[in-house]
């Protein structure tokens, strides 16, 4: 005779706001998160980006200007924050650029799309996008 008894399925639900703090959330995850994260600083920090632009190229006085800012900051503004801004807008674009380029490899090489060629490259991503931001940075800061 046959057992009818059927075993319970198990159920997937939302994870609930409490859970977030213990939910391990996979490289790639992380990827998709700060990429979305970085593109909206870039567009938000765009009127920065277009000001540094336009200071820096419009004449050897108005260059002078840029370069004191980083040293001795503008008005109100010290130079600390203008230099931890351009360190974040260095990373943002950096992890988009990177993670941009991974996608597009995923999209046009199908044969990329795997988990464990997901988990490497994301983990790439990450250390790639940290790694030159901190360069960048000390570079910022006068470092060497």
């Amino acid at each position: 005779m046959a057992d009818n008894t059927k075993t319970p399925r198990p159920v997937f639900t939302n994870i609930h706001v409490t859970d977030i703090v213990s939910y391990r959330l996979p490289p790639a995850g992380i990827v998709s998160i700060l990429h979305r994260i970085s593109g909206v600083v870039l567009f938000l920090l765009l009127p920065f980006v277009v000001w540094m632009f336009d200071t820096s190229v419009t004449s050897e006085i108005s260059y002078d200007e840029f370069k004191s800012v980083f040293t001795a900051g503008h008005g109100w503004l010290p130079a600390f924050l203008v230099n931890f801004v351009t360190w974040g807008l260095i990373w943002a674009y950096l992890h988009h650029f990177i993670a941009g380029v991974r996608h597009l490899l995923m999209d046009t090489n199908h044969h990329l799309v795997s988990k464990q060629t997901g988990h490497n490259s994301a983990v790439a991503t990450l250390v790639l996008s940290v790694g030159l931001t901190l360069i960048l940075g000390a570079k910022l800061f006068g470092l060497f």
